[in-house]
């Protein structure tokens, strides 16, 4: 016998007596070409009135209409115990505040480890059927706001709303200088580096990108800042920040200019004590800049890029309820904003 999630039901109004229950599934309940495929071929998929029916029967007013899913398992992820942050779970949504360093879905070569390994045990330690749906992504060493749909109805309509730019997703990134002016957007078109295809670079041809800022705090040569994606193109908080001369505090992958520009490859690891020490001499000589010493210094006080996804609006696609979800900001980007508090211009 196969199992079904609990059904998403509609009761007919009086003005849609008469419609065909095709209509009616695709434009009041929201029901993808897809998906209704799916629910066509499904013993239970598609009912009226409790019975199962053609979808090119007509509707009356009063009639209930449900569609059933059936429940899947993410059979290709290995379930692995991990500590989750959950900061909202129902039926149909899960939304977790992501660590830092942890992938969110196995990746060729990582595929123990991550988020989602950690969810699908903590649904099977409880016998819940769902499969694993990211809604959204954040990079591995991005902290902060993800959700996950717990089935294909949610998924779908809520990669709607980010399709059609009504999910609201805020950042907050401590950053090498501060933006000027102290509120504006970035706009510019994102694409692969053709030299190195995890990076991404700006360029004419490439995907439109638009970044909008707002500086909370300023510091001597860096500074918080808010960010809130009107696109969401992989590293794109990265590359604008980087584009305007001001890159994120930690980033390995996008530099700041003044490594280049002294023949060093980036920073190395953490040194928490915001000083210089512990580099090999061919760093510390070429550290011998008082800048590039500083934006050193930086960029060694924290193990990765200083970004967290701290909030997520949407709509819920079962209750049409706007909910916002948040995560305070990490231990280790609030220890060197702590830090760098000290040093306010």
């Amino acid at each position: 016998m196969e199992d079904y999630y609990p059904p998403i039901a509609y009761t007919v109004p009086d003005k849609d007596g008469g419609m065909l229950l095709k209509t009616v599934l695709q434009q009041r309940m929201g029901i993808s070409r897809k998906l209704l495929s799916r629910l066509k071929l499904t013993e239970q998929g598609i009912q009226l009135n409790g019975k199962r029916v053609y979808i090119s029967e007509k509707v009356k007013p009063g009639d209930l209409v449900e569609i059933r899913m059936q429940q899947e398992v993410s059979d290709d992820i290995l379930p692995q115990p991990m500590t989750l942050d959950i900061l909202y779970e129902d039926d149909h949504l899960l939304v977790v505040n992501k660590e830092a360093g942890i992938i969110v879905h196995p990746t060729h070569g990582h595929y123990t480890g991550t988020l989602a390994n950690g969810i699908v045990h903590y649904w099977q330690s409880r016998g819940w059927k769902y499969r694993f749906r990211a809604i959204h992504r954040l990079d591995q060493e991005t902290s902060g706001v993800l959700a996950i749909a717990k089935n294909p109805f949610v998924h779908q309509h809520v990669s709607e709303q980010m399709i059609a730019g009504t999910v609201d997703k805020r950042y907050l990134a401590l950053v090498h200088n501060a933006p000027d002016p102290a509120v504006g957007t970035v706009d510019g078109p994102i694409d692969r580096d053709p030299e190195e295809l995890h990076r991404r670079i700006i360029t004419a041809d490439g995907y439109p990108s638009l970044t909008r800022y707002e500086v909370r705090e300023e510091y001597d040569g860096a500074s918080l800042v808010a960010l809130k994606l009107e696109t969401g193109r992989t590293h794109q908080i990265r590359v604008h920040m980087t584009s305007i001369g001001c890159p994120l505090i930690g980033d390995r992958m996008y530099r700041h200019p003044l490594y280049s520009s002294r023949g060093i490859d980036g920073p190395g690891k953490a040194d928490t004590s915001l000083q210089v020490e512990g580099m090999d001499d061919s760093r510390a000589e070429a550290a011998s800049s008082p800048a590039l010493a500083r934006v050193m210094a930086l960029d060694e006080s924290i193990s990765r890029q200083a970004l967290h996804a701290a909030s997520l609006t949407l709509v819920h696609p079962m209750t049409r309820e706007q909910m916002t979800f948040s995560a305070p900001m990490p231990e280790d980007m609030a220890a060197l904003q702590q830090r760098l508090q000290q040093r306010v211009r």
